[in-house]
């Protein structure tokens, strides 16, 4: 059966998160930071190569009416340098050093903004999401199967800013910190805190920010872990969820289209 396919708004944009499991999208609502008219999800193809993901995205973009001229912006699990995969994870290597806005865009026919997945997490935090109002240096940190963060300040991103892999205590951070590590290790939640608490403490001493912003699946556990850690700045769990990166890619959009993102 052929989805029906909804309308967007006029003061919208559309995003696109792609992932080593699924790829999904929607319409998003510049004015408010929500899913404009729901989402749709399919699951990545494999092998993920350019040609086969690019297809995947323009059937999502499909299942909606999206007008000519609507800026679209989709997410990347990699270094994305100006549209440019530099590495490639959890999709097939045959990304590295592919323009990912060439790929995807000439699959659309019309325009793509790209930009690395933790980048249009931590922008939709900051717009619309955890820090909205913050001003200053704000961090965010997704704890997942890695670490990944972003770096916004005064509402403008630092593209590609990756702090997961900071060696600390001759380790890479993200082996011991981590939410996998945690599981893999079967740490308690104040053994692991012990972990962050370094972890943050060496992001703190760097950058001085004036808010963190923890994300990732663990962050709805945040009340079990966040209490326990002792820092400058407060720290506190993301909004947004899964549609962070939804959300951020489509407002990073909006803004290399010149567009108005308010919030």
């Amino acid at each position: 059966m052929t989805p029906t396919r909804a309308a967007l708004p006029v003061a919208s944009a559309f995003g696109v998160d792609i992932g080593g499991s699924g790829i999904k999208g929607g319409p998003v609502d510049l004015a408010t930071g929500r899913l404009a008219k729901g989402r749709e999800r399919i699951a990545t193809p494999q092998p993920a190569t350019p040609a086969a993901v690019a297809a995947t995205v323009a059937e999502l973009l499909g299942r909606f009416e999206v007008p000519e001229g609507t800026p679209v912006g989709v997410t990347f699990p990699a270094v994305v340098h100006h549209g440019v995969a530099r590495s490639a994870a959890n999709v097939d290597s045959s990304w590295i050093g592919t323009s990912i806005e060439d790929v995807v865009g000439s699959a659309l026919d019309r325009p793509v903004h790209a930009v690395n997945d933790a980048d249009a997490a931590g922008y939709a935090e900051v717009r619309y999401g955890a820090a909205a109002g913050t001003r200053g240096v704000v961090l965010v940190v997704t704890l997942g199967t890695g670490i990944g963060t972003a770096l916004i300040a005064d509402g403008r991103l630092v593209p590609s800013f990756e702090l997961g892999h900071l060696e600390i205590d001759g380790v890479d951070a993200e082996t011991r910190a981590s939410s996998a590590a945690r599981e893999r290790e079967g740490l308690s939640w104040q053994e692991w805190a012990e972990r962050l608490q370094r972890y943050f403490g060496v992001l703190e001493d760097l950058l001085s920010p004036d808010l963190f912003v923890v994300g990732g699946g663990v962050s709805k556990q945040a009340d079990q872990f966040l209490p326990l850690l002792d820092l400058r700045a407060p720290i506190v769990p993301a909004r947004l969820r899964n549609a962070a990166g939804i959300v951020g890619a489509a407002a990073l959009a909006a803004r290399a289209a010149g567009k108005a993102v308010t919030a």
